[in-house]
């Protein structure tokens, strides 16, 4: 499946990323010097993430000019000044941000056409080229919008309304314990621990500072990973077009942090379950745990109701 694959890469990416300007913090933060060494494990223990993201982000310093190749698999640290470039992310880097939210609440609203032209949306969000071919890229990593032939661009479907977004919970309510249940269902430990590790950074803090749209990566993708230890595809399938489906509406809650904390503890929970082989006990805590999202709350469910 190349597309979900290349959704898949566009996660991976951006939370590489991410890891780039914390590497380039810690560099400064804690005085490192031309010489010093640093290493995957100790870094993916000190951002609490797997090692996969963090080879990612060390790469991107190498190319950089920021780090270079070691031995046993590590790298030296060689232009301090290089590294103050990823120190922090820029204001456009937060500007594009905002505009992307922006982008899936007009869609969502309705305030935006199925069908748009890149001109258009130069003007209406007053863009560079450049920006706006790196935020279609993503729309279009991301699945929600497509390039037509020749000319323009077409969003394509997502949930708009707050019984639809109330369906397809009640939906994974039945799929998602269920997958926990196949007879064919075989362990995929890398894939669980990596998704254990994130999830537990962003109940240690990370949760404060990730931006919706990545904290919605997250959280989706580790249910996919659980799901697609099942092996069944129309179970797998189904999963990633109903978090496709409902993917802006999930931009637009305004997320409370204390709230999207308590998940993702479940989510640790659910986690340790899968990994110790308790499966039944993992599908009835799953149906619990989706039971209890469905419904928005405060300023999502007001500005939901109001575009329906």
């Amino acid at each position: 499946m190349p597309f979900l694959w290349e959704i898949s890469r566009c996660i991976m990416t951006n939370l590489a990323n991410t890891l780039v300007s914390q590497i380039a913090a810690h560099i400064s933060a804690d005085g490192l010097q031309p010489g010093d060494r640093l290493t995957e494990r100790k870094l993916a223990e000190q951002f609490r993430v797997s090692r996969s993201p963090v080879r990612a982000a060390l790469k991107q310093l190498e190319d950089a000019g920021v780090l270079v190749s070691g031995d046993r698999s590590g790298y030296r640290l060689i232009d301090v000044a290089a590294a103050e470039d990823f120190n922090s992310p820029t204001a456009e880097v937060d500007e594009d941000e905002k505009i992307y939210l922006q982008i899936a609440d007009d869609r969502v609203s309705g305030r935006l056409p199925e069908r748009i032209t890149e001109s258009e949306f130069q003007r209406r969000y007053d863009l560079t080229k450049g920006r706006l071919t790196k935020l279609l890229r993503r729309m279009a990593l991301e699945g929600w919008i497509e390039r037509l032939p020749g000319h323009g661009w077409e969003f394509l479907p997502v949930l708009t309304s707050l019984e639809a977004y109330r369906d397809s919970y009640r939906f994974r309510q039945l799929i998602e314990p269920a997958a926990l249940l196949e007879p064919r269902f075989e362990l995929n430990r890398q894939a669980l621990e990596s998704r254990l590790s994130e999830q537990r950074w962003l109940v240690e803090g990370g949760i404060w500072t990730v931006p919706d749209a990545k904290l919605f990566e997250l959280n989706s993708g580790m249910h996919e990973s659980v799901i697609e230890c099942s092996q069944n595809i129309f179970f797998i399938d189904a999963l990633k077009r109903v978090d496709r489906l409902r993917r802006l509406i999930d931009y637009r809650q305004m997320l409370d942090r204390d709230i999207a904390r308590e998940r993702c503890i479940e989510h640790v929970e659910l986690l340790y379950l899968v990994l110790q082989g308790r499966n039944e006990d993992a599908s009835e805590f799953m149906r619990k745990h989706l039971a209890s999202l469905g419904p928005l709350k405060g300023r999502a469910r007001a500005a939901i109701s109001a575009d329906t």
